[in-house]
């Protein structure tokens, strides 16, 4: 099966065969973002690829949640309470919904769903650097002046086509250079404000200023006219229908009911809204973590394969008790929710929740009450997509200085991710100057956290 065809509306395809073809050329991109119709254009569009055996990936979405910064896992995933106070820091912990977890002080709605997650305490990076840090996280590979390579959300963009009306790969927020070695075709679409701020829009799916609906439609007819005339005059008119294909596309995006539902909060019920946690904490960061979770919810619901969310900044030096008190709760809030919410709506199963960080924080609390970088070992917490439930995976030392057992390198969680959603990690993409890469440079799925 050719990775083009990829069309199912159930979920990942279980095959991910693919043979060489031709790119299509279809224009130049706008810089620093795209259009719809450059997004639905780049749907008929594969690079060169080799062949595979097929993946079964139990994950039809995924919602990818970034703390930026680098949350510590001493007071949030990983509590140390046995150990002396310069280590474990300024928290206790709480119980969890399974016996013998638990979880930092500032996450008590969370511990309630430590039922439905897999924790991984044992991760391992290389770099202590933000950007660093950040690019191997979430692309899978170390940074490199030679080469920029595609983030895990424009690969599932390049692999799959989207399903129903909604692009492959959403960002709530901005975002920019994801794509790598791949097209910029494949990178995400940007909602481009924030759904917590007042009067929150879907930049491109707005209209242009002082254009009405019925002028746009008019317009619409208009070029749909001159096409219809060319197409006359055209002996072969394949590409001008493949052309007015995308355009099309485009267009019932921007006039579909049920795209635009999906990105109206509005349609949300008030008390689902204040389940996420609206209004009740910080300076409005709860409505921050609660409309963004909440949107993914909703995005994964009307069909979206790959959803990526940012909250809070965890780069915390000092005051660390501070910035727990004034970021956590409202996180804690959104995904304990979320994570009911997808199972109560029978999504968990289908749908990857992962939450991580660059790396983790040092094991002792510096002299003005922070942690400074480390990558060592630190944690991050996965959710449904076929994972087990209730698990920890892993742990680290009782300092928090190093894993003491089943060390999870970067390159083995990638895998898993991939494979989870239908797609072999170790598939050649090919480069520009047609340079075949790896998705991912080694690493073994981790079948012990697979249900």
């Amino acid at each position: 099966m050719n990775s083009a065809s990829n069309q199912s509306n159930q979920g990942f395809p279980s095959s991910v065969r693919a043979h060489r073809r031709h790119v299509l050329r279809v224009g130049s991109l706008a810089l620093g973002g795209l259009t719809l119709a450059d997004l639905f254009r780049a749907q008929g569009v594969r690079g060169d690829q080799k062949w595979y055996d097929s993946v079964d990936g139990p994950a039809k979405s995924v919602i990818q949640i970034i703390l930026p910064g680098a949350v510590s896992a001493q007071e949030s995933w990983n509590p140390k309470p046995e150990s002396p106070l310069e280590y474990r820091g300024p928290f206790g912990v709480n119980q969890t919904s399974v016996s013998g977890i638990v979880l930092g002080e500032m996450m008590p709605q969370t511990a309630k769903v430590v039922d439905k997650l897999t924790i991984l305490r044992s991760v391992v990076g290389k770099i202590p650097d933000h950007g660093a840090g950040q690019y191997h996280m979430f692309r899978g590979y170390p940074m490199t002046p030679a080469l920029k390579h595609p983030t895990i959300g424009s690969v599932v963009n390049h692999e799959y086509q989207s399903r129903g009306e909604l692009p492959g790969y959403l960002v709530i927020g901005d975002s920019k250079d994801e794509t790598g070695y791949l097209s910029p075709k494949y990178g995400p679409f940007t909602t481009g404000a924030d759904p917590a701020s007042s009067g929150f829009q879907v930049r491109d799916l707005r209209l242009p200023g002082g254009v009405t609906m019925d002028a746009f439609e008019s317009r619409k007819r208009m070029r749909d006219a001159i096409n219809a005339q060319f197409r006359a005059l055209e002996s072969n008119a394949s590409p001008l229908d493949t052309m007015d294909a995308y355009y099309q596309r485009a267009y019932r995006m921007m006039t579909s009911q049920s795209v635009r539902d999906a990105f109206d909060l509005s349609k949300e019920p008030e008390q689902i809204k204040q389940r996420y946690g609206k209004d009740q904490f910080y300076r409005g960061s709860g409505s921050q973590a609660a409309l963004r979770m909440l949107l993914a919810r909703r995005l994964v619901e009307a069909g979206a394969r790959f959803v990526t969310l940012r909250y809070g900044q965890w780069d915390d030096h000092s005051a660390l008790q501070t910035s727990f008190e004034q970021q956590m709760p409202a996180f804690d809030h959104a995904f304990a929710a979320l994570i009911n919410d997808l199972d109560e709506r029978g999504l968990l199963d289908s749908t990857l929740v992962w939450v991580a960080s660059e790396f983790g924080r040092t094991p002792k609390i510096n002299q003005v009450a922070g942690r400074d970088h480390w990558s060592r070992v630190f944690s991050i917490a996965m959710a449904g997509g076929g994972l087990k439930r209730g698990m920890i995976y892993g742990d680290s030392d009782a300092t928090s200085t190093d894993p003491a057992r089943d060390a999870v390198p970067l390159a083995d969680l990638h895998a898993t991710i991939y494979r989870q959603i239908g797609i072999n990690s170790d598939k050649e993409l090919m480069t520009a100057g047609k340079r075949p890469i790896e998705i991912i440079d080694g690493g073994k799925p981790i079948d012990a956290i697979v249900a």
